[in-house]
């Protein structure tokens, strides 16, 4: 900002310093107060922004695939969901959780038959299904959102499917390419992208799973890989593999509008997974376009530029910085629901009952690596929502009543921040890479020595202390991989795990520090040293990088497992390397969750399944965990429906599990968020993660709040100002005095006599 200057050296009347020390004091004054009458000094974001229709929301950890076909994290889904749009899809405001159409123009109903082709009745025996067929037919008249992959020339073909490379040269971002295009979305959009979870170059995380029920996507697996062989022997590894060429039993398109997909006998979850992005569709001109020779060096990939028919799009991608979502103008439509449950009214979350989606035109994610300037930001009203630290808690949730129940401090009430709660369909574990030496073994008496080190450690580490102390008591320790809410979880006695517990007046009590040193002692693991090199244990910990406030946790972990003498080495990382450590099977101990992709009990054991290992088969089996009995009850209670008989099948998989203790079974969290006054239509949940389109944001009254609370403090300015026009004042008047002095002083002989006219 600059200021008006003065020289007091300048030749002015006695009285006019005085008047002109005033007058540069108003004038700073004047631009401090015009300064005050616009943005908040402090403000982020761009003036021109202040009442846009935008929300605003941090991420810390920035995603590595957005490419659905690859895409299995947390923090990836935040922006793919939003992108593609899969047949299915949750039911915003309903409990239980209730599957409905999204792209689909109906519910697809199970088709049933036996080995001969036969159909069955929809009650038939499990054993007796041979196949079950899906037929999905998609809303006609969906469009692609603008993306130059679909841009074509005065000729009809496509603009950028061959680019050269003197074209390529000058282009750094897709943006370069000015030129976009459009068309209609079709069923073989959606077997295309099944077809690309046996691609050989992507390495789907769900193709071992899918390979077991999609009719034939094992062989087609073998199918594409010797077609890219030949492929990449006559044209380097960037050849195209045109999928359209090699048919998928599993996956037929019976019409524009309509295909077919074929599961080996009866997988009722099934459905589940057609509302995520796995199965959400992927143009080949996408495909096409990105296999390019060149694009990827500079990051030009559907990883990091997504192409979908949902309701917003990626427009900017700097995930080291900020990405921006902003509304598809081709988006086909949809209403707000217009129903939901008892409480929802008074909630005002069926307000917008029949209102076209989605509210909002853009969202900004900005990258917030450290939790303190994050949460700071959310009081000042920049960003729209937060979660809540430990760092943070006491000063945002307090527990009121008899039974503890949270709410927001009287600071928050007054700022007119509002607490959300869920009970999270998730778990926070530790795991053990059962192909490490150490921690699973080599041998017969190896594993049996590893096991009972994996079993003193899970004793040893307290996670009731935990809970308190980092999760501010928002937790429940975990018994086993199912958590709460789901079929198969079990409470009290009979849901206790019984290695790490004792069950003590009528509760779960964990076992005594003594219990986990004599089973470390009969590990070959005396009080820490190995009996037979007499050298201590050390163990290392694989964490993702986090801020500074994450130390303490760490330390804490290095505490727990000093109880038994062991050293335990922090490895930490940043995200997508520890993805690809624990790809490999380069982790020893790692830490980890899971949540939930659907209601289901399969969906948490399947994690601890064989055919799931992560090191050679792709799978979501990060412990690599593998025993002959637990998969072969897997796979009996995989496609059972809910009811005792698989409880009883389930409690005893989960016997195993806690016998052999692969994962140190952590917590399962509870969900706490904070939304600010102007933050609309929330509800709460993990399994439907395209919930942006509901979201309303009243951009006047965030604009006002903003401004209220980052009112500039100009006091102190203005005082020191005055404060420094007085102390300047008598040098001004000496000054003055000096020069007068100096200007009646008889002109020397040899000096000239000027005349100057003082202007008054």
């Amino acid at each position: 900002m600059n200021y008006p200057s003065f020289d007091l050296a300048e030749t002015v009347p006695p009285g006019g310093v005085i008047r002109r020390l005033l007058k540069y004091l108003l004038a700073s004054l004047a631009v401090f107060i015009c300064a005050c009458s616009g943005n908040p000094w402090n403000d982020p974001y761009p003036a021109s922004d202040s009442e846009k229709n935008i929300l605003y929301a941090a991420f810390a950890e920035r995603p590595k695939h957005l490419d659905p076909v690859q895409s299995y994290s947390s923090n990836e889904i935040l922006i793919t969901a939003q992108i593609y749009e899969p047949p299915l899809q949750y039911h915003y405001l309903k409990r239980p959780y209730q599957l409905i159409p999204s792209a689909a123009a109906g519910m697809p109903v199970a088709q049933y038959l036996d080995k001969n082709g036969v159909h069955l009745h929809a009650d038939a025996d499990a054993e007796k299904i041979a196949y079950t067929i899906y037929e999905i037919s998609i809303q006609p008249g969906i469009r692609y959102q603008p993306h130059p992959a679909f841009a074509r020339n005065e000729r009809g073909d496509y603009r950028y499917h061959d680019l050269t490379a003197e074209a390529l040269a000058d282009i750094h971002k897709l943006g370069d390419l000015r030129d976009t295009g459009s068309r209609e979305l079709t069923a073989e959009d959606y077997v295309f992208q099944i077809k690309r979870l046996a691609h050989p170059r992507l390495h789907s995380p769900i193709f071992g799973l899918m390979s077991d029920y999609i009719v034939g996507l094992k062989e087609y697996s073998a199918t594409l890989q010797a077609a890219a062989e030949a492929q990449f022997k006559k044209g380097g590894k960037d050849t195209y593999l045109d999928l359209s060429s090699y048919p998928l039993e599993g996956a037929e398109v019976l019409g524009p509008y309509t295909y077919r997909i074929k599961i080996k006998g009866k997988y009722p979850q099934f459905m589940y997974w057609l509302a995520m992005p796995f199965f959400a569709p992927i143009p080949w001109e996408a495909e096409r376009f990105y296999s390019q020779s060149g694009l990827s060096e500079k990051n030009i990939t559907l990883d990091w530029y997504p192409v979908g028919t949902g309701p917003y799009m990626l427009t900017e991608n700097d995930p080291n910085r900020v990405m921006i979502l902003e509304k598809n103008p081709n988006f086909h439509g949809e209403a707000y629901p217009s129903e939901g449950m008892p409480g929802d009214v008074d909630a005002g979350l069926l307000r917008d009952a029949g209102e076209p989606l989605p509210f909002i035109d853009k969202v900004i994610y900005s990258r917030e690596r450290e939790s303190i300037p994050r949460w700071n930001k959310f009081l000042q009203g920049y960003y729209d929502a937060s979660a809540i630290g430990s760092d943070s808690f006491d000063q945002a949730i307090q527990l009121t009543g008899g039974q503890g129940e949270a709410t927001v401090t009287e600071a928050m009430k007054e700022q007119g921040i509002r607490l959300e709660t869920a009970v999270a369909a998730s778990t926070n574990y530790l795991g053990f890479n059962m192909l490490d030496p150490v921690v699973g073994g080599t041998d017969k008496h190896g594993r049996e020595s590893a096991r009972k080190l994996r079993q003193a450690i899970s004793i040893a580490v307290d996670y009731e202390e935990y809970v308190s102390i980092f999760a501010n008591g928002r937790g429940i320790p975990a018994q086993g991989p199912i958590a709460p809410g789901i079929a198969g979880h079990r409470d009290g006695k009979e849901g206790m795990n019984p290695v790490v517990y004792d069950w003590v007046n009528g509760r779960a009590q964990r076992k005594p520090i003594e219990a986990a040193r004599k089973l470390l002692a009969e590990a070959g693991y005396p009080d820490g040293m190995n009996r037979k090199t007499g050298e201590p244990l050390v163990l290392y910990f694989d964490v993702t990088a986090r801020g500074a406030e994450d130390k303490s946790s760490l330390d804490w972990m290095r505490k727990q497992f000093q109880k038994l003498n062991i050293q335990l080495v922090v490895r930490s990382t940043d995200y997508n390397r520890f993805q690809d450590k624990i790809r490999k099977g380069n982790a020893q101990i790692f830490e980890w969750g899971w949540n939930a992709d659907y209601p289901d009990p399969e969906n948490f054991l399947f994690l601890l399944h064989g055919p799931q290992q992560k090191v050679g088969n792709e799978g979501e089996n990060a412990a690599n965990y593998s025993n002959p009995e637990y998969n072969r009850l897997f796979d009996q209670m995989k496609n059972m429906e809910n009811g005792p008989r698989r409880q009883h099948i389930i409690d005893r998989m989960v016997d195993i599990l806690r016998h052999d203790a692969p994962w140190l079974w952590g917590y399962h969290p509870k969900d706490y968020g904070l939304y600010h006054s102007w933050y609309g239509n929330v509800k709460p949940n993990r399994l439907s993660n395209n919930n942006v389109k509901y979201f309303r944001i009243d951009a006047e009254v965030r604009n006002q709040k903003r401004r209220e609370w980052n009112k500039p403090v100009l006091w102190p300015i203005g005082g020191g100002l005055i404060i420094l026009a007085i102390s300047l004042l008598p040098a001004a008047i000496v000054y003055r005095r000096k020069e007068r002095n100096a200007g009646i002083r008889p002109a020397g002989p040899n000096e000239d006599i000027e005349v100057t006219r003082l202007n008054a």
